[in-house]
């Protein structure tokens, strides 16, 4: 072989060993902020989550926790003590998610109920929710400045009221908003049990007005239902006449609502009932 060609080739050689060295070296980002992730997911900056990836008492296959229509859509009664154990989320603006577990409802049965607010079958502009698809919330107004808040069954003018929550996640937030929207004794600080213990009480827990009202519960990106890790059995559901209805006549008796016995969180406890219920 010449000198000269063997010096060429031992160049060529040299350059394709500095060739493959580079290939080797590790990727600048700016070399790979277009490539591909072929294994694990791209992470890139954090972004809004949506109702759907909610974490919270998903399964360890996270699979979708969310209740949708096929839950709402039963008669208000089975409805009201199936909401029993199941978790409202609310979340606010900033992203801030808020939790309780349902332990208290009311049930209200439509036009034949005399406290219900469609008693008689009539609809109005306020009632609206109330004859809408299961699953809508209808949200009113008490006293000129406190919310309640219900949500739409089966059958015309029937509906469910949330009347208490265990607050479960966020709690000094749910604090902060009801020292915020309460009256009166605004400076003491409320205990735990305080916070969703009553219906109009939760509704200032979560910031819940009357924009929310006829939003539907199965499908809105602020406020939904996830199904709770446990589920109350039959003999821990107090089942007990309904509060503040005295104008109701017989229906004021009527054994439509439903709280888990024993929970701390509940708005008034019927020890009757409960006696009752054990029965």
């Amino acid at each position: 072989m010449p000198a000269r060609s063997g010096a060429q080739f031992s160049r060529r050689m040299g350059q394709k060993k500095q060739r493959l060295a580079k290939a080797e070296q590790p990727h600048s980002p700016s070399d790979t902020a277009q490539a591909p992730c072929p294994k694990e997911p791209c992470l890139g900056p954090p972004t809004t989550l949506g109702p759907y990836r909610s974490i919270y008492f998903s399964s360890p296959k996270g699979h979708l926790t969310r209740l949708g229509l096929e839950f709402f859509d039963q008669p208000a009664v089975p409805l009201a003590r199936a909401f029993l154990g199941q978790v409202l989320v609310r979340r606010l603006p900033n992203g801030t998610e808020l939790r309780g577990r349902i332990v208290e409802t009311e049930a209200y049965l439509g036009p034949e109920d005399e406290a219900a607010h469609s008693r008689g079958g009539r609809q109005t502009p306020r009632n609206r929710g109330m004859f809408m698809k299961p699953g809508t919330l209808y949200v009113y107004i008490i006293y000129g400045m406190y919310f309640c808040m219900n949500i739409s069954s089966q059958g015309d003018g029937a509906c469910v009221l949330l009347r208490a929550l265990e607050p479960l996640e966020g709690l000094e937030t749910m604090r902060q908003l009801r020292s915020t929207l309460r009256k009166g004794t605004a400076s003491r600080v409320l205990k735990d049990r305080e916070l969703c213990s009553g219906p109009s009480k939760l509704c200032q827990a979560l910031a819940i007005n009357k924009s929310f009202d006829q939003r539907d519960l199965a499908q809105d990106e602020a406020i939904w239902l996830e199904r709770g890790p446990l589920e109350p059995s039959e003999p821990a559901v107090v089942t007990a006449a309904r509060v503040g209805i005295g104008y109701a006549g017989e229906w004021a008796r009527k054994p439509l609502r439903f709280y888990v016995r024993g929970s701390p969180w509940v708005s008034v406890v019927d020890r009757v009932a409960e006696q009752d219920t054990q029965v």
